[in-house]
This record gives structure tokens, C-alpha cells and sequence, in this order.
């Protein structure tokens, strides 16, 4: 992991060998629109019963929209209108409400919310007033069945909790020591709301290094190197706090004005400018063409320079498998979200469709936002979806054309005359 610190933004870049896999990018003047985990008491402006929404002023320059599904209620209040009551008879305009922000704001939409608020911790989530009791599948099953009797003991009746991959080898003291700390968070933002008359911000998420550090650092990682001195004194001091044995991981790039930079040196600068590119270039000589529309992204596979030794469906099917697992680090790489279509090369063997999804799935299961991969169709095409969060890679490094308006293409004024 790598975080070089600018005066204008900070940049994150995590490395698969010398491969960059994904790309963070946070600026100073974005953090109107960087609110994703912060918690706010909002005030509810207008319920769309047709929407099964409510509108929520939650100090920022966009209303935040809240839907039925992400409503939190008292039965005992609401006992006359079922166990599933409409919208319109849980939430009131003026109403004050505690909240989070589960998605930022991304073009003309505001940010969207839920009332169940979660809090991350290095090694666990506390939910509040919640009977949320989890633990993350990634770990081994026998290292499931001893946190779990850990969390039986140290779990408070009153909240949920979910155990993070980064808890693996966790000790008792530590689980309990983070789950702590979070209760006492949880306590100020309770006391903060009560005092609060109107939509105030009652928790702000971490910095972005500290934030992704937190998510993403474990022993799967060789090293976090940092080029801001002030930042790796934090970092360091927070990695020693959960995991002292890890603290040496952490190291300071220091160029003293000289030499290259972080980004530079590990050759990040080189992969992000490719990651921009449209085309992308597969190991046989094949080739991805990715393009984005308001909508959804198209990514359509070609054979390019891939000739192959044997026959078509054999040439096809190894370009196709090279493409499953380049798109699914581009997804990642990029931060694609939405609906994504995907054109592989037509196959005539059904056993070869098959295990290029199969591939295609694999690759993604390293990716942890969430998708959904469905069934390759009769023309080739894979529809899917992965969870939008961001704005993606390349709206934090371009801005939309002041002549085409977006388009992406030149128009020759002097035809139209």
C-alpha cells in the first residue's frame, strides 16, 4: 500500500506485486461530497409515499434520500399499521432523525442514508440497537468457531456485532478493547444528538489513509509506505495500537526534494494513466474497449493481434479467459459501479462459456464491493452489476469537455452552417 500526500488531495494505491489493483484519490475541497460513514442528525423534508423515500436536510448542499428499506422504527409506535407500516406513517416532515451515509453524493443525486447506523473498528462493527451477529466469511471455519466463542463472551446483549477479516488471530483483549473504544463512541454521538436542535454532523469518518488502512490492512500486506511524515506518525500510532507486530510494516519515503517521487518509483503514475485509457491491452495480444455512458459501462472483448495456434473456438476461448480476469481488476482498478454489460467473443462450446464465467466469477471474488454476475446469453454478453460507491477513477482525474458538453467527440461547426 502506497499513500503519497500532496497539499491538494491524497492519493492510495494498493499493489499486487507491481500491478496496481485499486486507486483511492481524496481532495480537500471534495470533502463536502466525501460524507460515506459519516452520521448525522438530519431533519426529514418531504416524504414521497410513490417513492417510498423521504428527502433528509443533513447540512450538506444536497438533500440525502432515505427509502423504506432503510428505516428504522419502534413497533410499539406504529402497532396500527401492520408490521410493515407505509413510509408516510413512520416518518413526519420537520422530524429529526439519527442517520448514516451509505453512498455520497455522485452527479445531480444526493448522498443516500439508512438509520442503521454501523461503526468500524479495526477488528469488529458495532451495530447499535441492533441483533446483528456476524462473522466475516473469508476467514477459516476454525477461526470462525473460536471468535465465535470469544463474541459470546464479550458481546453487549444490547448491540449487534460483526468480526472483520482483520480480526484473525485476534486475542480476547483486543477484540474487547476495540469493541470499548466503539461504545464510548457510540455513547458521545448519542449525547451529541440530544443536544443537537437541528441537522448536525455528529461523526465524521477518519482520513482517507487512515480509512482504507483501517478496511483493508492485514497480514496479506508486505508494507504501507507513506511520503507525509505527519501522516506516518499517525498511521504507525494506529497500526501499533491494534497490531504491534505489524508496526514495522509501516515506512516513511523520504526524497528530501530529491530522487523520485512514491508513485514514481513503484511505477503507479504509469498505470493510472493507462487506467484511463479506453483501450486496454490484453498479455495474447487481445483487447478490452471500455466505455462509460450515464447509464451503464459497455466492455467489449476483441481477438486485436491474438491469432492464435489451433483453431477459432480455442483462440476465442483463451482471449475470453485472459479478458475475465483482466476486467475484473479493471472494475476494481477504475471503481466501476452500476450496471456493466459485458461483450466476450462468441463461443460454440457451451463447456467453454461455462468456464469463463466460472473464471470471470473467481477474479471477482477478490473484489470486496459487492456484485452480481448473471448467466452468459446466446449473444455473448454477460450482464452484471457491482455496487457504485464512488464516482470512479476517471472523474477524479477528468473533467467533462467545455466544447462536446461530454459527448466525447469533436464537432465540425463548419458542416452545421
Amino acid at each position: 500500500m502506497c499513500v503519497q500526500v500532496r497539499r491538494d488531495f491524497t492519493q492510495v494505491a494498493m499493489l499486487e506485486g507491481r500491478s496496481l489493483i485499486e486507486h483511492y484519490v481524496s481532495r480537500p475541497a471534495d470533502d463536502a461530497d466525501q460524507i460515506h460513514g459519516n452520521i448525522y442528525l438530519g431533519r426529514v423534508q418531504n416524504v414521497l409515499p410513490g417513492m417510498e423515500a423521504a428527502f433528509v436536510d443533513i447540512g450538506t448542499p444536497k438533500n440525502a434520500v432515505l427509502y423504506r428499506g432503510d428505516v428504522q422504527f419502534d413497533k410499539e409506535d406504529v402497532v396500527e399499521q401492520g408490521p410493515e407500516p407505509r413510509i408516510e406513517h413512520v416518518l413526519q416532515p420537520r422530524q429529526l432523525i439519527l442517520c448514516q451515509v451509505t453512498k455520497n453524493p455522485i452527479g445531480a443525486k444526493g448522498g443516500r442514508l439508512t438509520q442503521e447506523v454501523s461503526l468500524p473498528g479495526r477488528f469488529v462493527v458495532l451495530i447499535p440497537d441492533s441483533r446483528t451477529y456476524g462473522i466475516s466469511k473469508r476467514l477459516p471455519e476454525d477461526e470462525r468457531r473460536r471468535l465465535r466463542t470469544i463474541l459470546d463472551r464479550v458481546k453487549p446483549e444490547e448491540h449487534g456485532v460483526i468480526v472483520r477479516t482483520a480480526a484473525e488471530n485476534a486475542t480476547e483483549h483486543e477484540l474487547q478493547t476495540d469493541m470499548s473504544r466503539l461504545l464510548d463512541l457510540w455513547e458521545e454521538i448519542k449525547e451529541s444528538s440530544k443536544k443537537a436542535s437541528g441537522p448536525t454532523l455528529l461523526y465524521r469518518e477518519p482520513s482517507l489513509a487512515v480509512r482504507v488502512i483501517r478496511e483493508e490492512f492485514s497480514s496479506d500486506y508486505r508494507g504501507i509506505v507513506i511520503d507525509d511524515a505527519e501522516l506516518f506518525d499517525e498511521v504507525r500510532q494506529y497500526i501499533a495500537d491494534f497490531n504491534p507486530e505489524f508496526a514495522d510494516r509501516v515506512e516513511f519515503h523520504d526524497t528530501n526534494g530529491e530522487g523520485l517521487s512514491l508513485f514514481e518509483k513503484m511505477h503507479v503514475h504509469e498505470q493510472i494513466h493507462k487506467a484511463l485509457d479506453r483501450k486496454v491491452w490484453l498479455p495474447s495480444g487481445g483487447s478490452l474497449v471500455i466505455e462509460h455512458t450515464e447509464a451503464l459501462t459497455v466492455i467489449d472483448v476483441n481477438t486485436g493481434k491474438n491469432i492464435g495456434k489451433t483453431s477459432l473456438e480455442e483462440t476465442v476461448f483463451n482471449n475470453n479467459l485472459e479478458a475475465a480476469d483482466e476486467i475484473a481488476r479493471q472494475l476494481r482498478l477504475r471503481d466501476i459501479g452500476g450496471i456493466i454489460v459485458i461483450d466476450f467473443i462468441d463461443m460454440e462450446i457451451r463447456e467453454n462459456r461455462r468456464r469463463v464465467l466460472e473464471r470471470f466469477k473467481d477474479a471477482l471474488s477478490r473484489d470486496k464491493t459487492r456484485t452480481q454476475v448473471f448467466e452468459i446469453s446466446e449473444l455473448g454478453l454477460v450482464e452484471m452489476t457491482r455496487k457504485r460507491i464512488g464516482e470512479g477513477l476517471l472523474t477524479n482525474f477528468a473533467d467533462t469537455c467545455p466544447h462536446c458538453e461530454g459527448r466525447g467527440f469533436t464537432v465540425d461547426h463548419s458542416m452545421l452552417d
